[in-house]
């Protein structure tokens, strides 16, 4: 947004301050919580939104304007070398907006990529991933087709993950339009895109569909009934609380809904195995922190192949800061090319 600018600027021009003074702005010293240390930026951007009112205080739609109005001032710069196109794919019921993005660097080899953003399934939209996605195709060198699934309360569960699987569906079959190859594709997400993700996954092993060619779920939320120990730990990190997520929930799940339903809580499935390999991303500061790396666990004890990696100094929706924390920019560059050499090796 052109008129964020001198916002943004001056915020990044805030942030290239030493630690030790940005954590004196703050109004405090080094945060260290459960054996980690909050990066110094994250800290001062933690301090800076507790001016605005909560998330959960908000009405959807002033939320929705919100997030949009923080991520334009964080979201890194559009990598170059990278052409968007938008366009609508099939989701469950109708044509759903979708943005694809490819690389001038692309191999021929790897799959397309199916992605969806964060949000808790009730805010986000194309713009939400779009420099994350930018840089998912550039240093994974595979095309990605992000996908605006339809946002709670509007359209409760399952909605959102209905969309994303008939968005990978469609974009399995038709990848060689991006330069990818036919007739199969990865899928990924962030939050609980990594949680449609994961479901992608369960949803094709039971109706006998062939796997995914990689799963990259990344700060998933995959227990919408989790009392783990991170989401007491965590329980008032920012910018996913305990009590922003029991926000998102109250909109997204319906009455009758159960939260231990696996289509839910995909880590409340009984049989973890024959999924498709998988990329799991944690993030330090983090309430979903256990269930990530539960997840992983599981999938190995399964004989499914599994990648963790944490970094422990960022907080939850780190894709969305690589344009004011140098720290997720280079832990995005990491994904994407943990991403490559999945798709080389597969």
């Amino acid at each position: 947004m052109a008129a964020d600018l001198p916002r943004r600027l001056a915020l990044c021009a805030l942030l290239s301050l030493p630690g030790a003074v940005l954590r004196a702005l703050s109004g405090g010293g080094v945060v260290w919580v459960g054996g980690r240390t909050l990066d110094p930026r994250v800290q001062f951007l933690a301090w800076q939104a507790r001016r605005a009112p909560p998330l959960s205080s908000l009405s959807p739609a002033d939320a929705r304007i919100a997030s949009a109005t923080a991520l334009a001032l964080s979201a890194g710069d559009p990598k170059p070398g990278v052409r968007v196109e938008s366009l609508s794919v099939p989701g469950a019921t109708g044509q759903i907006p979708a943005r694809a993005y490819r690389s001038t660097h692309q191999d021929p080899a790897a799959p397309l990529m199916v992605f969806a953003h964060f949000g808790g399934g009730v805010l986000g939209d194309l713009d939400t991933a779009d420099a994350f996605c930018r840089l998912l195709a550039a240093g994974a060198r595979c095309p990605v087709l992000s996908i605006d699934y339809r946002l709670a309360p509007e359209h409760r569960f399952p909605a959102g993950q209905d969309d994303m699987l008939a968005a990978y569906l469609w974009g399995r079959d038709n990848a060689d339009r991006f330069g990818a190859p036919r007739g199969v594709a990865a899928v990924g997400g962030d939050s609980i895109g990594g949680g449609f993700a994961a479901v992608v996954a369960h949803d094709l092993r039971r109706a006998g569909e062939p796997q995914p060619a990689l799963q990259l779920l990344i700060c998933p939320a995959l227990d919408m009934a989790d009392d783990s120990p991170s989401m007491t730990t965590y329980a008032g990190a920012w910018p996913l609380s305990r009590a922003t997520l029991g926000w998102f929930m109250d909109h997204y799940i319906g009455p009758d809904d159960a939260p231990t339903d696996p289509r839910l809580s995909p880590l409340r499935e009984n049989d973890l195995s024959g999924l498709a390999p998988a990329i799991v991303i944690g993030a330090g500061f983090d309430p979903l922190l256990d269930q990530g790396e539960a997840y992983a666990r599981r999938l190995i004890a399964a004989g499914t192949p599994a990648t963790y990696r944490c970094w422990d100094a960022l907080p939850h929706a780190f894709t969305a800061l690589t344009g004011v924390v140098p720290a997720a920019d280079r832990a995005c560059h990491q994904i994407a090319s943990l991403t490559r050499g999945a798709n080389v090796k597969g």
